[in-house]
């Protein structure tokens, strides 16, 4: 399986190696399916995870003042583990919401990869901490396996399905309390580290490409406006178009753009009904997206797949 993601699963743990979304969602699901208690896959795989397995990361993290701090440092630096995920730290009267943002189509990999992510935030919020890891409850927009005391037992708290988030609510004691090996001298050169990967990221991946990905991730909710897309690129939506318009870009082609090529990419996969993929695109009708698509590539979406398919299909 891991061979079919392009990962030899003899070699070292490499954190910079990353996966498409799908392939990942997609190997999930085929082992979920392969196994008799596949709804505990994602807490299995959570509880696996270790600080040292996100790099550079995982060294700020365990370095930090206290878990507050390590969350605020996945805020800060997301975009060196994942270029799919936002995380936020939200303070309530009953803790702190640490809140994972992923869009896009909650098809059963993406949910178990949801469950999986906070399932690590756990295990290595656990793994710094000096004393247990309070949590006063556990959020998930998805339905819920039908077994839901394995979750439950899981994380020590109830477990929450059908939500309006994907969160950890943690107690105020625990968030404040100090990290096993917190280091503020060794936490700020960790941060300078990883503020070099970040620029090294921005000069890689440019500003359409950004505002691209943040539109297809979004789109089953409806085509997002720009002020949405520019807050969770830590702007204005002023300065987002500020910028655009610099490059001879408009956020209305970008939008035409995500929309294009997320349709292509679910078209050549062939997993989803073309009334599916007007959807996941962002249309309310499939008549809609069947003359935007024609507008875009000049044939029909079923004609773009055949060929897809056909030119994918080996010769005998």
């Amino acid at each position: 399986m891991l061979e079919s993601i392009g990962i030899d699963p003899n070699a070292p743990v490499d954190p910079s190696i990353m996966l498409r979304d799908s392939d990942y969602y997609g190997f999930l699901e085929n082992i979920a399916r392969a196994e008799q208690s596949g709804h505990t896959l994602p807490l299995r795989t959570g509880d696996s995870m270790r600080c040292d397995d996100y790099g550079l990361f995982g060294l700020a993290w365990k370095t930090a003042s206290n878990l507050r701090a390590s969350f605020t440092r996945a805020e800060r630096y997301w975009r060196v583990m994942t270029s799919v995920s936002v995380y936020t730290v939200e303070p309530t009267v009953d803790g702190s919401f640490v809140h994972l943002h992923r869009e896009g189509a909650r098809d059963l990999g993406m949910r178990l990869s949801n469950e999986a992510t906070v399932a690590s935030m756990f295990t290595i919020s656990s793994e710094v901490a000096t004393q247990e890891v309070k949590l006063n409850g556990v959020f998930f927009k998805h339905a819920g396996p039908e077994i839901v005391a394995d979750h439950e037992a899981f994380f020590g708290c109830p477990v929450h399905f059908n939500t309006d988030r994907d969160a950890l609510l943690i107690a105020d004691e625990s968030m404040r309390a100090p990290n096993r090996l917190a280091d503020s001298g060794i936490a700020q050169y960790f941060e300078a580290q990883l503020d070099a990967e970040i620029s090294q990221l921005d000069a890689e991946y440019s500003l359409d490409k950004q505002v691209k990905q943040q539109i297809a991730g979004a789109l089953s909710e409806g085509v997002p406006n720009i002020s949405a897309i520019a807050s969770v690129l830590a702007m204005s939506s002023r300065t987002l178009q500020r910028k655009l318009s610099e490059q001879g870009l408009t956020y209305q082609a970008l939008v035409d753009d995500a929309r294009r090529e997320f349709a292509e990419r679910l078209l050549r996969e062939n997993k989803h009904s073309l009334s599916n993929i007007a959807f996941l695109t962002g249309f309310s009708e499939q008549s809609s997206f069947n003359r935007a698509f024609k507008r875009w590539a000049g044939q029909t979406p079923r004609s773009y797949r055949l060929a897809a398919q056909s030119q994918s299909t080996p010769a005998h």
